[in-house]
């Protein structure tokens, strides 16, 4: 009987290093498909930044721009050529109605995360989330005052920082 109980103990152990082993594999893959996909997102992101910009130089030198965008954008235009946050994407909305809540404190890659409606638990939901404030840090919308704590500028140019965030102004 003794030696019976062994022989299963070996199994049941042997199982185990086998499902552990495969566990592993499977992080690690799952590692590298957020890494891509986080990239990815960033990539076309930058993309749709790099076409706002081509058009706003166009603009800018008289140029008619040739055609219309498909669809919704996301590219964020600078804070100086944008009159109020209702001209922002749906998402960055968002985002600006979260910082206006998150007040003083500022608001965080994670909960932003959340506030885009994206698993927050997910690093490459968040790091692109991250990106997002980032970008709005870089158009002037946002500021950076403590590391990874987005908190609304002193003030936005006409308007007052309760109805910063809201679409259409709070009014």
């Amino acid at each position: 009987m003794r030696a019976v109980l062994e022989a299963r103990q070996k199994a049941a152990a042997a199982q185990v290093k086998e499902l552990e082993a495969e566990l592993e594999r499977v992080r690690a893959a799952l590692a590298d498909a957020e890494e891509v996909h986080r990239c990815r997102v960033i990539g076309l992101e930058q993309y749709l930044e790099a076409l706002a910009e081509e058009e706003a130089s166009a603009d800018v030198a008289g140029e008619a721009p040739r055609r219309k965008p498909v669809g919704p954008r996301r590219a964020v235009p600078h804070r100086r050529h944008a009159s109020e946050v209702a001209e922002l994407s749906p998402d960055y909305q968002a985002l600006m109605a979260a910082a206006v809540d998150a007040g003083g404190d500022g608001l965080g890659a994670r909960r932003a995360a959340v506030v885009l409606g994206w698993d927050s638990a997910s690093a490459s939901r968040v790091e692109g989330a991250r990106a997002r404030l980032k970008r709005l840090v870089e158009r002037g919308w946002l500021v950076e005052a403590k590391p990874g704590r987005f908190t609304l500028p002193l003030s936005l140019p006409g308007q007052d920082a309760a109805g910063a965030g809201r679409p259409g102004g709070g009014s």
